[in-house]
């Protein structure tokens, strides 16, 4: 693409495969009723924005899925079990075209992320790929619960910018969430919407000229 010299990766549904309706209905085997207003793609109860920003420990989080759920005897393996059922995996392809994007331009990950799910992603990588981190495959990896921040809000897209003193005008976002997407614009951003599954990264990556 004309003028970008730095790239910013989401990491669900752009890297990493998940599926909230496989997460619906593990909570909705827990008893939670509501799970459409509890838990989506577009919207979500305040518990998980919380728990993606670090203010809520997991202990607080279990607890709280546990009052969602009105079952208090639910142990943390049972929530635990739910909660990462969201994760389904990604591929080496994925990896391999990420070095090829990081040899070209300025490359970081920012996700929103939690402390569970992001032991089970450490803990699979290392399994699948004996990869310990993404430290090698970007500039820096940015996650939410350690930033105390989540996207759309338009400081956390401020914080990367700054700390890698990048213009705007010349970064490229991609995601897959259009409130995401507008935060980003918000503060400059070129923006590009993921609208293929995970494993069609590269021909996505190569159909906007990224390539």
């Amino acid at each position: 693409m004309q003028n970008i010299k730095n790239i910013i990766f989401d990491y669900g549904n752009v890297i990493f495969d998940i599926d909230f309706k496989i997460a619906q209905a593990s909570f909705q085997k827990l008893g939670i009723t509501d799970v459409e207003t509890f838990f989506a793609h577009k919207a979500h109860n305040s518990l998980f924005d919380d728990f993606e920003t670090g203010a809520i420990s997991p202990a607080e989080f279990r607890a709280g899925i546990r009052a969602a759920a009105n079952q208090p005897q639910l142990t943390d393996q049972q929530v635990d079990d739910a909660w990462n059922s969201l994760l389904i995996g990604t591929i080496q392809q994925n990896h391999d075209l990420l070095l090829q994007v990081k040899a070209k331009y300025r490359t970081f990950l920012l996700s929103n992320n939690n402390e569970i799910h992001y032991d089970w992603i450490i803990n699979y990588l290392q399994a699948t790929f004996k990869m310990n981190n993404y430290d090698d495959y970007f500039e820096k990896a940015y996650f939410s619960q350690h930033m105390k921040l989540r996207k759309p809000n338009t400081d956390i897209f401020e914080q990367v910018l700054k700390e890698n003193n990048l213009n705007p005008a010349e970064t490229l976002f991609i995601d897959d969430s259009p409130q995401h997407i507008a935060g980003a614009k918000k503060v400059g951003l070129n923006t590009l919407l993921m609208t293929e599954k995970p494993a069609q990264l590269g021909a996505f990556l190569k159909a906007n000229g990224i390539l």
